[in-house]
């Protein structure tokens, strides 16, 4: 009876590459952050500013961003002081601000190109996601969302890597 139980066949393997994709595509890197919530899911590839400098150049001077992409700004310990403005900032952003479990704390939406009010993230912040002006709506982002990203401490993490 031709090639039955012997070997795997093409519907097995085309199974198993989906698999692959979709345990890449879940897989946690530095470059790329997942959100999710009742909303669904999301990825976005990022920068990461996880040092003073980085943190205070951030997206300044950037007159264009992918809408798949972002900056990820990671603060040693949880603060109640994070802040950030639009000075030197060409482009309208949102800004997602994250606890340290990876839960979305505040939405900022549409940031306002070089405005230098300050936009504070409240209690307990220890990194904020930058995206074009926006996105959080049109994708769903609101407080209670989470995200996964090697940056958060995976025992304490709400998506851990």
């Amino acid at each position: 009876m031709g090639n039955r139980g012997k070997g795997i066949g093409l519907g097995a393997v085309a199974c198993l590459l989906f698999s692959g994709a979709v345990a890449s595509a879940n897989e946690c890197r530095d470059d790329r952050v997942l959100l999710r919530g009742d909303w669904g899911q999301a990825s976005f590839t990022v920068e990461v500013a996880d040092d003073e400098a980085e943190r205070n150049h951030g997206l300044m001077f950037r007159d264009t961003m992918p809408k798949s992409a972002g900056m990820l700004f990671v603060y040693p310990a949880p603060s109640d002081r994070i802040g950030f403005w639009m000075k030197n900032t060409l482009i309208p952003l949102d800004m997602i601000f994250l606890d340290e479990t990876g839960t979305v704390r505040r939405v900022h939406s549409n940031a306002v190109p070089h405005d230098e009010s300050p936009i504070m993230g409240g209690p307990g912040i220890m990194a904020v996601l930058e995206v074009n002006g926006g996105m959080a709506e049109i994708m769903g982002i609101a407080e209670g969302s989470q995200m996964r990203h090697p940056a958060f401490d995976p025992a304490t993490a709400v998506w851990p890597c």
